[in-house]
């Protein structure tokens, strides 16, 4: 049984779906009004490999994730760039997804807009209007949040203090035209020069927080199995959620929240506001995607997670371990035995591992300690391939079982194709360095590389020289 760490009960729970078999599971993504920077992506990571776990437990997930394409900031820079805000939601989505696609992170099913929403946020807005939880005052449409008994679940945050000093984590702008300065906009009234839309209030936008309840509803229903997003996001954005599907649906809007932790630098949360970010886009210029991926997606998903390049470099190190021991297994695999009798006792004490690896996935996705049992498994298929005799079908097993593990963190392409003669020659000019530069670790890696794609290396007068084994 799988359990899942639900906020709002602030306790692990036993994870039961609405549907067997089936979940549905949403994300709130970015803002689309710059590049991502490694914070951002620790959310799209992080759940991705949630995702993934579960389908490996063989759940079929409808996953969506939105992209917030209208907004204060998104308007901002179209007027800094001397563009349409449509123009900066597209330049910015496909950004999103060059850094996302290279980190591994699969596509959702969903991936809704803000502005392909507009009538079903409409249609919310009304809802609560009519159902005395919204009220419309100079084009402008708010929600009474005091009407809303179960306010501040989720966070527990109260209405008693919001009221006392909280209130400026909510909006405080208009204050004079509230009925309360804690309701919070479901609808802006537009401004010249802003993009707008027709509505029973007149042209205006959307407020942040109806959309992710509109988008959920449309492509999820009015129940999900789980909503997720940055810690960051629980007040007031996911709190308001709350409130706002609930009051307009009748029902309870989400069973599990999970929150992932923040990205830090030098002790602080990474942010564009206060300028301690590194892009991804830039990132991928200096480290292999795939380290990225895999130094985001092994921490556990709820602890804050240290930004250092010694993190990625550690992080580098062990993927290379990893693809060498694969590489090697793919090359002994070509010389093992298919008449050997099946070792039931070296298939057992490899099954025991992927035992070990759910069960620490299963308990709130402990990553951290389902890769150390990924290093186990690692070192016995490496104890394997040194033998003599090898089972074809055994060594078949390990490298099956250990691929579809390590798909989990978005580690899907690990076995590479034979190397090309420049590639060969690239590599030992690389070893070259990594030896006058005391690399030791990443010149012995190469040099187990070589050897499993079968490169024999010679020392002459002249340098070294290679030939491929025959």
């Amino acid at each position: 049984m799988i359990q899942v760490y639900n906020t709002l009960t602030r306790k692990k729970e036993d994870f039961i779906p609405i549907e067997e078999g089936k979940i549905r599971m949403y994300l709130c993504g970015p803002t689309v009004y710059n590049y991502i920077h490694i914070g951002n992506a620790r959310s799209a990571v992080s759940f991705d490999t949630i995702r993934r776990y579960f389908e490996y437990r063989g759940y079929d997930v409808n996953y969506v994730s939105n992209f917030t394409d209208v907004d204060d900031k998104i308007i901002k820079a179209a007027k800094d760039l001397k563009i349409e805000a449509p123009e900066v939601a597209d330049k910015f989505i496909a950004a999103f997804f060059e850094d996302t696609e290279a980190l591994h992170v699969k596509k959702a099913d969903h991936h809704p807009r803000v502005m392909e929403t507009i009538p079903e946020i409409i249609e919310l807005i009304e809802a609560l209007i009519e159902n005395g939880y919204a009220y419309e005052t100079n084009g402008d449409v708010y929600y009474r949040t005091k009407k809303f008994d179960d306010y501040g679940k989720l966070s527990g945050i109260t209405i008693d203090e919001l009221r006392t000093g909280g209130s400026e984590r909510l909006e405080e702008d208009a204050a004079d035209i509230k009925e309360e300065p804690i309701d919070f906009a479901l609808w802006k009234n537009a401004k010249d020069g802003e993009i707008s839309w027709v509505s029973p209030w007149g042209q205006g936008r959307p407020g942040w927080h109806i959309e992710c309840s509109a988008m959920a509803k449309k492509y999820l229903g009015t129940t999900i199995d789980i909503h997720a997003g940055g810690q960051d996001l629980q007040f007031p954005h996911h709190e308001n959620e709350i409130a706002q599907s609930e009051a307009a649906n009748g029902e309870k809007f989400a069973n599990y929240w999970m929150h992932n932790g923040f990205v830090t630098m030098d002790n602080e949360k990474m942010s564009k506001s206060v300028g301690n970010f590194k892009l991804v886009k830039d990132l991928r210029e200096v480290f292999d995607p795939q380290v990225i991926r895999f130094f985001l997606a092994t921490a556990h998903y709820r602890r804050p997670l240290s930004y250092t390049e010694t993190a990625l470099e550690d992080a580098k190190t062990n993927v290379q371990q990893i693809k060498t021991a694969i590489n090697n297994g793919y090359h002994r695999l070509k010389t093992a035995d298919d008449t050997l009798p099946n070792d039931a006792d070296a298939i057992k004490d490899f099954s025991d591992h992927v035992n070990a690896f759910t069960t620490a996935m299963d308990d709130d996705f402990q990553a951290q300690n389902g890769i150390t049992i990924v290093y186990e498994m690692i070192r016995d298929l490496n104890r394997i391939i040194e033998q003599p005799n090898v089972s074809k079908y055994v060594l078949k097993f390990m490298l099956d079982e250990i691929l579809e593990i390590l798909s989990i963190f978005g580690m899907e392409d690990l076995k590479q194709e034979e190397l090309l003669d420049e590639d060969v020659d690239a590599l030992i000019k690389e070893r070259e360095e990594a030896r006058a530069n005391k690399d030791f670790a990443r010149a012995d890696d190469i040099r187990d590389q070589l050897k499993a794609e079968g490169i024999i290396l010679e020392d002459t007068n002249q340098g070294i020289r290679w030939k491929r084994a025959d």
